[in-house]
């Protein structure tokens, strides 16, 4: 690398940490300011609520990094713009194309670092932010979904199914509870029960008020008691609240979440997809978007360098509301979910083509 390569690099590098930590400050106070009131309610001490900020400044970091990568990418280059610094790079002999390679490299530094994040750090993090939202700003959680069917074992051909009309969460307590083992097309046993409930000390379930089926080759055998407890591969968190909880998850729980909701049969097993797509599409927006930057603000411009940096804020919440319509896209099912995800970058990255094609030689 050269000192020009060294010199943008960091003027990247630092100028990206300024805006993030700017952001972070901004949208900290403006929370705080929001959720004031329910900490008071709440009687909450400094130690939970600066735990709770802890972890919430990565998520937002990791949320708005694409954007402030472009910001900062503006900022930088159109100062240097407006200093003729880029004139008198393009006149020493370089290439706009070499020019860029520092930026390049800055993009990538940023977009696997955000990926490791993204994917291991604050995920972790989440779990702690997403319960003490649950518990202290939220209203409680009701379970609402009626007539769950769920397989919830495979072995041997063998397959186990669960049908319950509803589930209370409050209770742990399952209705009109159905059990049933299939081998191939034929049912080989089933059991029907008022009640499915969760014993906590035992780590199993209980059926109440049952009745068994075993269909076998002189005929049908049946029993039927009054409680009968049984190990299922299924657990009260299987019923709780799944908003946000992709949030929770890292790469390696999400990928082994999504294997298990598939072989279930589960309906929300596409939003876990979404997310993963999300994270594996990340880090090709921040190159994408730098390169925008490096371009729209490389010329001097007569309106200075604030006119720059205002059409960057333009340009980031065009991406924000394109992706905002993607992901609604993607989770709408209209389209293929990969393709929907990557909409935001075909389109800004066909719009970094078509500008690349004006800029200065």
């Amino acid at each position: 690398m050269k000192k020009l390569d060294w010199y943008i690099l960091k003027k990247i590098l630092v100028t990206f940490v300024f805006v993030v930590g700017m952001f972070e400050v901004i949208i900290c106070v403006l929370d705080y300011a929001d959720k004031n009131d329910d900490f008071i309610k709440n009687e909450l001490g400094w130690d939970m609520i600066w735990q709770y900020y802890i972890t919430f400044i990565p998520f937002i970091a990791g949320l708005l990094t694409p954007i402030t990568v472009f910001i900062a990418t503006v900022f930088v280059t159109a100062n240097m713009a407006a200093k003729t610094e880029i004139v008198a790079i393009l006149a020493s002999g370089v290439s706009f194309r070499r020019m860029m390679y520092p930026y390049l490299m800055a993009a990538v530094m940023i977009g696997v670092a955000s990926f490791y994040l993204n994917s291991y750090v604050i995920p972790d993090a989440n779990k702690f932010r997403l319960e003490f939202e649950l518990q202290y700003l939220k209203d409680p959680f009701y379970n609402t979904d009626k007539h769950i069917h769920l397989k919830i074992a495979e072995k041997d051909s063998l397959e186990d199914y669960i049908y319950m009309y509803r589930y209370d969460v409050r209770r742990d307590v399952g209705q009109s509870v159905t059990l049933e083992k299939i081998k191939g097309t034929e049912l080989i046993a089933k059991i029907t029960a008022r009640q499915i409930e969760w014993n906590e000390d035992a780590k199993n379930w209980s059926l109440k008020r049952w009745q068994k089926r075993e269909i076998q080759e002189q005929g049908e055998v049946i029993t039927e008691g009054a409680s009968l407890d049984t190990l299922l591969n299924l657990s009260p968190e299987d019923f709780g609240n799944k908003e946000r909880m992709w949030e929770t998850m890292t790469m390696t729980e999400l990928n082994n979440y999504i294997r298990l909701q598939r072989s279930r049969g589960a309906d929300d097993v596409h939003i876990f997809q979404i997310e993963e797509y999300i994270r594996y599409m990340s880090p090709f927006t921040v190159i994408i978007l730098m390169a925008i930057g490096v371009i729209v603000a490389a010329r001097k411009s007569r309106q200075g360098t604030g006119f720059q940096i205002a059409l960057g804020f333009v340009i980031s919440f065009a991406f924000i509301i394109t992706f905002i319509l993607a992901r609604a896209i993607a989770e709408a099912g209209s389209m293929n979910e990969v393709l929907a995800i990557w909409i935001p970058n075909i389109i800004f990255g066909g719009v970094a083509a078509l500008l690349y094609r004006t800029v200065p030689r």
